[in-house]
């Protein structure tokens, strides 16, 4: 029986706050990444190239925007997570019920 406790406990546990999740938008590098998906081991991330602008030969300005690129990083990496927001923590009521 208390193997099957210790079992319980450890399914019960959250992971760390500062792994990160899908949807995340990061910081590497000063530039914004976006976490696609995030698996035990890596995180998949994607990263918008810069957009290129050059003179054609008949004086017309032409703007070409890149693919993005996809690169995977560390599920655990310490990146700055910009869109997280904080969790609050509840207030607990004193075991009385308002009407």
């Amino acid at each position: 029986m208390k193997a099957q406790g210790e079992l319980f406990g450890l399914l019960l546990q959250r992971r760390p706050p500062s792994r990160l999740r899908a949807n995340d938008v990061i910081r590497i590098d000063g530039r914004l990444c976006r976490v696609i998906r995030v698996s035990e081991c890596s995180a998949v991330v994607l990263v918008n190239r810069r957009v290129r602008e050059f003179t054609t030969r008949f004086d017309k300005r032409v703007r070409i925007q890149p693919s993005p690129v996809i690169f995977r990083i560390s599920a655990n990496a310490e990146a700055e997570i910009l869109n997280r927001k904080a969790h609050r923590k509840r207030k607990q009521r004193n075991g009385k019920e308002d009407p």
